[in-house]
């Protein structure tokens, strides 16, 4: 990357320019020691006097407030101008990004003093040196500061410190981040460096300009075979396939402060709203959500597949906006994820049925979670599966997830066994000792079977995993149950069975899960898959199929609506779901004697008396006959074979949600 500069041939300015802010991306206010304000338009090149301070007054550092909630565009701006001639010098000073604080320099300190009185302020020692600037981003919440010690830092919002420079020649004079926090400028004597969040900036000076452009280059994104680069006026998108001739569309606003691709279309988020288009330049949807805020989404907070939009509400962070992405409309229900404590990070799975999205997040304790996004009122599972974790990202080609949880490089080869088989989880991940990437790594790709990860220090480190489970995933849903199982007999390792094991199961391919299961000794469970094999009717193997995965709800539900009522008893009996199993005999005038007298075994078993007050009022005056009970039993097993034997083998009308 190489930053383009230019200089007039008569400076405006008369003397020191102490201080700069941008408004927009092409507008640009100036202060200097010789008491003038000015407004600098790049596309014009037109430069106008705003104001003249009085005499007595320098100003040391501007800084704007941020942009309005819906990023409108305002008439005006509140800005900081100070300056001191006694005392300690404020030489800089940043809005934080909830407008709601201040970030000021005084000496060697840096001081976040919030706006709301007896509120705590937050001060600690920044450089050995005088601090002359300081910025601080609203998208990623990390603070810039640079002083007269040569160097450059970054901070978090709580004064920890995540990178410091080495000691350059001269004192750091300037920083000032870019828009979405991905960038940030460095100014010293005679040098001008762009760096990147975690510090590292380039030090290639042989760039290679490919493509020429109009007007400024503002965003760019390469993915799923087209670049994607936004100008100050126009999109341009490139196949990778023909880059002599891209298509080209005008832009609403020029401020384009994310790209995001999918395989099927892209997303660009500007000032004014999030917009999505085809790679044919056809806007298809622009989605919306109440107290929108544009300016401060980044790739953390918005994430994309090829039939849903995910965004993190900044003003309850808390809650996720899921949308169709045909459409622009909420999905589902039209209700928002919502998890019980703040959500950092956000990602979608790219590959599979819209009806099997799932997205996975990560939230400011670091646990990480994952969850259908289709929600039709009823609570849905949000399930954790993993801990301490810095950074995640999904394959591009099949519903793998990696992450870097505490101190191991992790691999979730088949993240929904959590809702078919939680035990078998960890039979499912790949890990490897994540030490070699130092701290606060970043995973930038993870494409094939090549993972990307930037190390603190800037460098990239390519990380391979086995190629099997993707071509397993390919044959899993592609229904090539047999080519799976040859597969895993050729690789001959206990994560691909397991693996296997769990995506039968979810698809409900019993023979493939029972090989699977087999293969990985877990011989309880090849029992009980045999076991729902030898029931009488495809609705009692599909419930006992729903119980294998822990669905005790939609599995009696599925019972009830196909009539089965002595099974959807037996089934709560078989958990001691006690009460419900009273309920529904009670409820259906049918096997309340079967109840009781389950019961009552299973008291005689452990030694105890009946203190439910509700079976002591059935069992008034019932004596229980195991006999007759029995033979009900046999009856209705008889009753339901005969019925299945009657029916064609049809699919359950029941629809399922898991």
């Amino acid at each position: 990357m190489r930053l383009k500069t230019s200089l007039l041939k008569e400076p405006k300015h008369k003397e020191l320019v102490s201080c700069v802010g941008w408004t927009t991306a092409d507008e640009l206010y100036s202060c200097s020691d010789d008491h003038q304000i000015m407004k600098w338009n790049l596309l014009t090149s037109e430069t106008t006097r705003v104001v003249k301070l009085p005499d007595d007054i320098y100003p040391i550092d501007l800084h704007w407030f941020p942009r309005s909630i819906g990023g409108r565009k305002q008439s005006h701006a509140e800005s900081f101008v100070l300056t001191s001639s006694d005392g300690t010098p404020v030489y800089s000073v940043a809005w934080g990004p909830d407008s709601e604080k201040v970030l000021y320099t005084s000496g060697k300190q840096l001081i976040i003093k919030p706006l709301q009185p007896n509120a705590k302020v937050l001060q600690w020692k920044a450089h050995d040196g005088l601090i002359l600037k300081t910025d601080w981003n609203s998208v990623n919440d990390l603070i810039l500061s640079a002083g007269e010690d040569c160097k450059y830092k970054v901070w978090d919002s709580y004064g920890r410190i995540l990178y410091s420079s080495q000691p350059h020649e001269y004192p750091i004079t300037s920083v000032a981040w870019a828009g979405d926090g991905e960038l940030f400028a460095v100014g010293s004597f005679h040098t001008l460096r762009l760096c990147d969040k975690t510090g590292v900036h380039n030090v290639i000076n042989d760039a290679v300009d490919l493509l020429e452009f109009r007007d400024r280059v503002i965003k760019a994104s390469l993915n799923y075979g087209h670049l994607v680069v936004s100008t100050s006026l126009q999109c341009y998108v490139f196949s990778t396939k023909n880059w002599n001739t891209p298509l080209i569309f005008d832009l609403k606003e020029g401020t384009v402060s994310l790209i995001l691709q999918a395989e099927r279309h892209f997303l660009l988020v500007d000032g004014g709203g999030l917009y999505l288009y085809s790679y044919e330049g056809r806007l298809i949807s622009s989605p919306k959500f109440p107290g929108m805020r544009t300016d401060i989404l980044n790739a953390q907070t918005v994430s994309l597949s090829n039939d849903t939009l995910a965004v993190k509400d900044k003003a309850d962070e808390k809650v996720i906006y899921i949308f169709e992405a045909l459409s622009g409309k909420p999905l589902g229900d039209g209700k928002p994820l919502t998890h019980k404590t703040e959500i950092v990070e956000i990602a979608l799975d790219q590959k599979g049925l819209t009806s099997e999205r799932k997205i996975a997040f990560i939230d400011k304790n670091r646990d990480l979670y994952i969850t259908s996004v289709k929600r039709f009122g009823k609570e849905q599972k949000i399930v954790k599966i993993g801990t301490m974790v810095q950074t995640l990202a999904w394959n591009d080609t099949s519903n793998i997830l990696c992450g870097i949880q505490d101190t191991r490089f992790t691999v979730w080869y088949y993240p929904n066994t959590v809702y078919v088989d939680k035990d078998l989880l960890p039979k499912t991940l790949y890990e490897k000792d994540a030490s070699e990437f130092s701290k606060n790594p970043q995973i930038v790709h993870f494409v094939g079977n090549q993972i990307t990860i930037r190390r603190a220090d800037g460098s990239l480190i390519h990380l391979n995993i086995s190629p099997y489970p993707a071509i397993l995933h390919e044959y899993v849903s592609s229904s090539k149950w047999e080519d799976a199982v040859r597969l895993c007999r050729f690789v001959k390792d206990q994560t691909m069975w397991a693996c296997l094991a769990a995506m039968a199961v979810a698809n409900k391919d019993m023979a493939t899960a029972e090989i699977a299961y087999a293969s990985i000794g877990e011989i309880d469970k090849v029992q009980y898959i045999n076991s729902i094999k030898d029931l009488p009717s495809k609705e009692s193997r599909m419930a006992h199929i729903l119980l294998f995965s822990g669905n005790t709800q939609e599995a009696e539900t599925l019972l009830l609506q196909a009539g089965l009522i002595y099974q959807a008893i037996q089934v709560n009996i078989n958990l001691y779901n006690w009460d419900r199993a009273l309920e529904l005999a009670v409820k259906h005038k049918t096997h309340v004697d079967t109840v009781l007298a389950y019961r009552q075994k299973f008291l005689e078993d452990f030694g105890k008396k009946e203190t439910n007050k509700r079976f002591l009022q059935y069992a008034e005056g019932l004596e229980v006959d195991w006999n007759k009970i029995k033979a009900k039993i046999e009856m209705e097993i008889a009753k339901e074979r005969e019925r299945a034997a009657a029916s064609p083998a049809v699919r359950a009308s029941v629809t399922v949600q898991q």
